[in-house]
């Protein structure tokens, strides 16, 4: 039996693209052009192996649909796609149970390997895993992994390096093979840092660590695969992030 896959999308043009794309690939495919034609052609779930869900729609808009149908299905497989998106918003996406998060516009590739990783994944309902290390889909409210474009990053707990200004981080990709990827802190943006805020973050400190998962998480979102080379190097600061950067506090 196919695997069917439900779009929901007020472009008809998007909507025409995402269809193509996926029956190439031997899906069976639904449309809806809003949040409440979504819910009604969803019904149950039980008929739909994956969702790929417009973020900005009139009426309803992507958030509010992602939990109306998480409410009705709460292992639901649920791709926010959108143009208008952040890493924060992706957060708030995953929170309140969103499988995956994809930029538009978005080649056919990416989709297919995001619906695929999404089908893939063990549905995870809100409770807690018999093997919580094998799952990566996590009950609403918890964040372990940010899932982007068919790409997770896994949180290891500790992504530290033995040497200060490396952090290693460990990517599973839409076809679950898994890659690490070396993050280097270079010195101008930790001297950048030390200079406006008057206070010292040294490579070693978490705040950096963060700053690296944010930078792989963006090169995720914006390019749709890892680092050439599996390495990318924080070589600039965002100046809105230094109220971040005055207030931080080492675990």
């Amino acid at each position: 039996m196919r695997n069917r896959i439900l779009i929901i999308d007020d472009e008809e043009h998007v909507r025409q693209m995402m269809r193509l794309a996926l029956e190439t690939s031997g899906y069976e495919i639904g449309e809806a052009k809003d949040g409440f034609e979504g819910l009604s052609v969803y019904g149950d779930g039980s008929a739909w192996n994956a969702v790929v869900l417009d973020q900005r729609m009139p009426g309803m808009d992507g958030l509010e649909t992602l939990q109306k149908l998480r409410a009705v299905s709460p292992g639901a497989r649920i791709i926010m796609a959108t143009a208008y998106a952040s890493i924060e918003l992706a957060v708030d996406a995953m929170k309140l149970g969103a499988t995956d998060f994809v930029r538009k516009p978005m080649t056919p590739e990416v989709l297919r390997n995001a619906v695929a990783a999404a089908v893939a994944k063990k549905i995870v309902a809100p409770a807690v895993s018999e093997d919580s290390s094998a799952a990566i889909v996590e009950p609403p409210g918890v964040v372990k992994t940010i899932t982007l474009n068919g790409f997770s990053i896994l949180d290891q707990g500790d992504e530290k390096s033995k040497v200060p200004n490396e952090r290693r981080f460990l990517v599973v990709g839409p076809e679950g093979n898994r890659e690490e990827v070396l993050v280097l802190i270079d010195k101008e943006p930790v001297g950048y840092v030390e200079r406006m805020t008057r206070r010292r973050l040294p490579p070693e400190s978490s705040f950096w660590t963060e700053q690296a998962r944010d930078l792989l998480s963006d090169y995720l979102w914006s390019e749709g695969k890892t680092p050439a080379a599996g390495k990318l190097t924080v070589k600039d600061f965002n100046p809105d992030k230094l109220p971040i950067a005055e207030r931080w506090k080492e675990d």
